[in-house]
């Protein structure tokens, strides 16, 4: 996810629930529901940058309006918790992101909610349309990232010459993730490379999921969600070890220590490098 993008994102519509409500509710200041999908740390630098744009537009914390946070820590099934702990509390508005803002949904037809980023929102039947999301759903950003994809695929082909083998890595009880990873595996199979499924749905699974990885693939493409970003600290730990050269989506991984191609080929073991894709 682009920092800017979030903050011009979440800025321009998540203060027009509270100003309105603000009128209506002068006993309290208006609250915004904040429910991340995955973990402070790894939304560390768009919560900040939230907070500053917010201050820019005169929203000051715990002054002119609070900010309820809430973490996931990616875990599908805390989504609808958080939503209903936040219809409870009357919160005026919900910032979340992806599937968590489909849970958010099914909670509430009345609070308005905001999402950062979705893959396919109109295909989910998260919005009506792009152009008039409907219901509650005040407004988001569709992630389109197939082109994307396949150009991290042809860079990583091309760093990594000897690549035959690709393991992909996605929480497939994640929809966006799944989605993702079926995508992938066509994409690597018209580029001539074998795909090895490592499928995760809880932290547990990623250790076992890189022993069975050894002596097999040449890379690892690791598709972006928030069960992912909660371990990204143990995914490129477990990459660096394995010495898999490794393809990330979002660029916080790679600040949290992803595994590039190009660092893995210098032979180096710095866990630093640049990202062969953009940020998701």
């Amino acid at each position: 996810m682009q920092r800017r993008t979030f903050i011009s994102l979440l800025t321009g519509a998540a203060v027009a629930a509270p100003h309105a409500a603000r009128s209506q509710q002068q006993a309290r200041l208006p609250i915004v529901g904040f429910l991340g999908t995955s973990t402070p740390f790894a939304w560390g630098d768009n919560v900040t940058a939230f907070v500053e744009r917010l201050h820019e537009l005169g929203w000051i914390e715990n002054r002119t309006m609070t900010i309820e946070y809430r973490w996931a820590e990616g875990r599908g099934e805390r989504f609808t918790e958080i939503a209903a702990e936040f219809a409870a509390m009357k919160v005026d508005v919900v910032l979340t992101s992806g599937a968590a803002a489909d849970a958010a949904k099914r909670v509430t037809s009345v609070i308005p909610i905001v999402f950062a980023v979705a893959n396919d929102p109109l295909g989910t039947g998260l919005v009506a349309s792009l152009a008039h999301p409907g219901g509650n759903i005040i407004t988001g950003l569709s992630n389109q990232s197939s082109e994307a994809d396949a150009k991290r695929l042809e860079l990583l082909r091309e760093a990594v010459p000897k690549l035959r083998t690709l393991a992909i890595m996605a929480d497939v009880g994640y929809p966006a993730a799944a989605l993702e990873m079926n995508e992938v595996k066509a994409m690597a199979a018209t580029l001539g490379l074998a795909p090895i499924m490592l499928e995760i749905r809880r932290a547990e699974d990623i250790a076992p999921g890189f022993a069975a990885l050894k002596d097999g693939p040449q890379a690892l493409y690791v598709v972006s969600g928030p069960l992912v970003a909660t371990n990204q600290v143990l995914i490129n730990n477990s990459a660096l070890r394995a010495r898999l050269p490794t393809m990330h989506g979002v660029r916080d991984y790679v600040k949290a220590g992803g595994l590039s191609p190009r660092r893995r080929l210098c032979g180096q073991d710095s866990t630093r490098g640049k990202a062969g894709g953009p940020a998701g």
